[in-house]
């Protein structure tokens, strides 16, 4: 007989393992180490910016929705962007970090990165919301992991969907069951997005000494650089189930 923690494989769940080192600390913990401290103030600047990013994208992107629904979904996921952006902005003004210094080292690499993919139409934006946002959500949830818990609690709830998986899929299946033709275009795009943002991530990390040694150990316990490496294949075997959700090939 199955009991409540026996799920209906018939196999218990086995319990998360209880945090260890920072992850098991308090802000006011953890921020007593100065290079921890200034890496969680880079990482809180990185994510700010790319809210902030998102909203203006997502508010771009809904000109070109092709019905009023359309338009008005993507302009309630922008509000919820600028609201993620305005929580992590209270958070670095908290902690005695100003905003606006903590956003501006990423300024240059994330404008870059949405330079380089700024979509041609409705679908391409579509599959950048939400094949490049997930791709990014997924490195900041691995960072997370390694976090005091008062930051990784913030962090996670930013990180939340605001309701771009559910409506890409819809809307990106919905136009291939129309034209099977738009498939193999969207796949070689999100191939592209799969390969830009990958880099964007690598770059932030290496123009950063304190998130660097938060990757690759000395800061956040556990990550060496075997680690890196496995958690850059876990983003693309997600990336991957994501492309098999949206009905393309990876």
């Amino acid at each position: 007989m199955e009991t409540p923690d026996t799920p209906a494989g018939g196999t218990p769940e086995q319990p998360e393992p209880a945090p260890t080192g920072i992850a098991a600390k308090s802000w006011a913990e953890a921020s007593a180490d100065p290079h921890y401290r200034d890496a969680v103030v880079d990482l809180l600047g990185a994510l700010a910016y790319g809210e902030l990013a998102a909203f203006e994208r997502l508010a771009e992107d809904a000109k070109l929705a092709p019905t009023l629904v359309d338009k008005a979904k993507l302009a309630a996921m922008a509000s919820a962007e600028f609201q993620h952006h305005e929580k992590l902005a209270r958070r670095l003004a908290a902690i005695d970090a100003d905003p606006t210094e903590a956003m501006r080292p990423f300024v240059a690499s994330l404008d870059e990165f949405h330079r380089l993919t700024a979509p041609s139409d409705w679908l391409e934006g579509l599959i950048k919301a939400y094949v490049g946002d997930s791709i990014a959500s997924d490195f900041y949830r691995e960072v997370a992991s390694r976090l005091d818990s008062d930051t990784r609690a913030l962090v996670l709830g930013v990180l939340d969907d605001t309701g771009h998986s559910s409506f890409a899929v819809d809307r990106v299946r919905s136009a291939i069951e129309a034209d099977p033709r738009v498939g193999g275009r969207l796949a070689l795009w999100a191939r592209r997005l799969m390969g830009e943002a990958l880099s964007q991530a690598q770059r932030v990390v290496a123009d950063r000494d304190a998130l660097s040694t938060m990757l690759v150990g000395g800061v956040a316990d556990g990550f060496d650089l075997a680690e890196v490496g496995r958690m850059f294949s876990r983003i693309t075997e997600a990336h991957t189930k994501r492309m098999a959700a949206l009905g393309l090939a990876a």
